[in-house]
């Protein structure tokens, strides 16, 4: 029996491990499906797409995509100890203070969550008016050894007539500047370094991996049904229970942790019947509201033979090793800038990121030869999909169904952001570097032709959030307290709850997130 039984060490299963365990009256299991982080990949930052389709990720696939020509998108997710904070990109991008503020939720305003942020931060090399924390436990640092083709592209910005910021993460985030970084000394600082590595001594948490969450132990209670454990699969097959005396609490992210309650029989009746899971509490919006961000890269050749095509070259290898500095101590996508394509906007509507290779396929694919991409990211898509369960094995895979732009808006505004895009690589700054197009591999003659590339080629940028949405209202899945809704001694407190994607990444909220609930759960 524990106090506390938290399932996914992802990064805010890590956060809430280390804050419920510093109290040395409480006992705390942390389950998790992968295992630990100790592969050489996890660490080298440009190493993270060597990690994609490998036992530490989960690997999952959507449903074909009407408006992306039928295709099945990969969507990585980290199945390790840190989650996805142990095979992502390192960007530290909080988002737009009218994010927080539009959530319209009491807490969670941004004003009210920023000291959150300054608590996990431990920034350094830059703290402009205070912007950060600089005492928490996550390193936030400069890239060390950044190439000289991102120089170019943010003085190409400046030229196209962006604003130069200092900090990239300020409350009002429009602007470029170069990308903050999970990174202490050239290497990757995940959650798992940050806040359960420190923790694992503690005599009162028990870590357990390789365990897959198969039900929540729901139980019958004076006023209702009641969490009062998880049965898990241990990796020896067999099946074991972990009672929590206090509360359960989901960390296992926007595919995990409301396909776990769709499996213990929290969502839609109609669905759990269609699986064959009976049903415990009706909750239809489990699984709705899903949200990403949907990427499309420029991608072009480049004469300026400095790119991290020759990344694993011996040099740059001897280079990481000896110094951890070189092309292999970049997080690839070395700079970012948020844009308005129209004026009256409340906050930006796409991100371009820039990244000194081709990064063709999420890495599958050898580039060709020299080139840079410019990758051009929808923030706040109006189209949301749902992800479903479909069968009572938690082996299987849920449906996933991002239904991206089934909104014509989204369409028009990627296309909006791809113009911002070319605008940018014909700039003086970087025009002597770019070469021919190596993807699309000729210029669209016009608006019809890009829009016939996006729906070739576009990709998520690995931030599914939403699925167990936050709310006052009664149908959200979870209140502004994180309980879900009709299970008592049950919380959710991670990227799932957030009603409406960021105009960020969706790290740092999931770590906000998390702080927050460690209030909460302790009330403080």
């Amino acid at each position: 029996m524990y106090d506390y039984v938290i399932v996914g060490a992802g990064s805010a299963g890590c956060v809430l491990a280390n804050r419920l365990s510093a109290d040395p009256n409480v006992t705390v299991a942390l389950i998790e499906a992968g295992g630990p982080d100790r592969k050489r990949e996890i660490h080298i930052p440009a190493a993270f797409s060597k990690l994609f389709k490998t036992p530490f990720d989960w690997a999952f696939e959507t449903q074909p995509q009407k408006f992306l020509d039928d295709r099945e998108l990969y969507w990585p997710r980290g199945k390790v100890l840190g989650g996805s904070s142990s095979i992502n990109a390192m960007m530290w991008v909080r988002g737009h203070r009218a994010d927080y503020d539009g959530w319209n939720l009491p807490g969670w305003s941004y004003d009210e969550i920023l000291p959150y942020f300054h608590r996990i931060e431990h920034r350094v090399g830059s703290n402009h008016d205070q912007t950060y924390g600089t005492d928490g436990p996550l390193w936030i640092e400069e890239l060390r050894d950044p190439n000289p083709l991102t120089k170019a592209f943010l003085d190409a910005c400046e030229q196209y007539g962006l604003y130069r910021k200092h900090e990239l993460n300020e409350a009002d985030n429009t602007g470029f500047a170069r990308t903050p970084v999970t990174m202490h000394s050239g290497r990757r600082w995940s959650a798992a370094d940050a806040y359960l590595h420190p923790a694992t001594k503690r005599p009162n948490l028990t870590v357990i991996t390789g365990s897959l969450a198969e039900r929540l132990v729901i139980e019958d209670g004076a006023d209702g049904a009641v969490a009062r454990g998880v049965s898990y699969r241990e990796q020896s097959g067999a099946l074991t229970e972990a009672r929590a005396s206090r509360e359960v609490i989901l960390c296992a992210g926007a595919i995990g942790s409301p396909h776990l309650l769709m499996l213990s029989g929290v969502g839609d009746p109609d669905r759990l019947a269609a699986a064959g899971i009976p049903v415990a509490v009706r909750s239809l919006e489990v699984g709705r509201n899903l949200q990403d961000h949907l990427a499309t890269g420029l991608i072009v050749h480049t004469p300026t033979a400095v790119t991290m095509v020759d990344a694993e070259k011996l040099g740059q290898v001897v280079k990481y090793l000896a110094r951890r500095k070189g092309m292999l101590s970049s997080n690839v996508a070395e700079a970012v800038a948020m844009v308005h394509t129209e004026d009256g906007l409340d906050g930006p509507d796409i991100e371009l990121i820039f990244a000194p290779v081709p990064y063709l396929d999420h890495g599958f694919t050898v580039p060709p030869g020299h080139g840079f991409t410019v990758g051009s990211i929808l923030l706040q898509p109006r189209s949301t999909g749902e992800l479903t369960v479909t069968s009572a094995d938690p082996a299987a895979a849920p449906d996933i169904d991002p239904c991206y732009l089934t909104d014509d808006e989204d369409t028009r505004r990627v296309l909006a952001g791809l113009a911002v895009a070319r605008g940018i690589l014909d700039a003086p700054a970087l025009a002597v570097h770019v070469g021919a197009p190596m993807r699309p591999d000729r210029w669209p003659g016009d608006d019809a032709e890009m829009e016939t590339f996006v729906r070739t080629y576009a990709e998520t940028l690995y931030h599914p959030v939403g699925t167990c949405r936050m709310g006052a209202d009664d149908a959200s899945v979870v209140g502004p307290d994180l309980r879900v809704r009709g299970v008592a001694g049950l919380r959710v407190a991670d990227a799932s709850v957030m009603p409406r994607i960021n105009r960020g990444h969706t790290n740092a909220p999931t770590l906000m997130i998390a702080e927050r609930a460690a209030d909460l759960i302790a009330a403080r």
